[in-house]
């Protein structure tokens, strides 16, 4: 994982892979003005994606329906989508991710023990399952089990199930690209504490 940080938001643009560029033509002004609206600033994926439209409208779309999925506890979706990205390696999804989870009124008080997760006391019997699970999704090979998905079954019904397995999947996607793209923290947390 990338645990540098840079000075000033155009050092770190440059250090990524793509050139992001803000404000180049109507469309990323309008892009730019969404994410700022939004999330208090422009997000450096979004510029990234910008160069290629047609996958940034696929992803702003499913992005959208993926928002929408409401059948696992959403404190555990944080902290599988978290454990996910720690083993990634994703600083960038790391520092959104605790934006996101505290902009929704979540419990991110456990997000920093997620690196150390199997030591941590902080952590209920389900919650590790969870972490376990998705730690077991987010490598190569994968390391799930038939115990595995047979305990968290019990926990969270089929539903519940399901979507936890397809959320640690969409956090896989999201913190590859962003790793291979070489983008790092954009300083949410942070800027989440000055807000808050």
């Amino acid at each position: 994982m990338s645990t540098k940080t840079y000075a000033t938001t155009e050092e770190r643009r440059q250090a990524a892979r793509v050139p992001l560029v803000e404000d180049q033509d109507l469309f990323s002004k309008a892009v730019g003005w969404y994410s700022r609206r939004t999330y208090g600033k422009v997000l450096d994926n979004g510029l990234a994606l910008l160069h290629h439209k047609p996958i940034l409208f696929a992803i702003m779309k499913f992005e959208g329906k993926v928002a929408k999925w409401n059948r696992l506890d959403p404190d555990l979706k944080l902290l599988a989508e978290a454990c996910s990205a720690a083993v990634i390696g994703c600083s960038w999804c790391m520092d959104f991710g605790y934006w996101a989870g505290q902009s929704k009124g979540l419990d991110t008080s456990k997000l920093e023990h997620v690196p150390t997760w199997r030591t941590s006391e902080v952590f209920s019997p389900l919650e590790r399952r969870v972490l376990e699970y998705a730690e077991a999704m987010s490598v190569t090979p994968l390391e799930v089990t038939d115990e595995m998905a047979e305990a968290l079954r019990a926990d969270l019904g089929e539903d519940g199930f399901v979507e936890l397995t397809m959320m640690i999947a969409v956090e896989n996607e999201r913190s590859r690209f962003n790793s291979a793209i070489g983008l790092t923290s954009q300083g949410f947390k942070e800027f989440c504490e000055l807000r808050g």
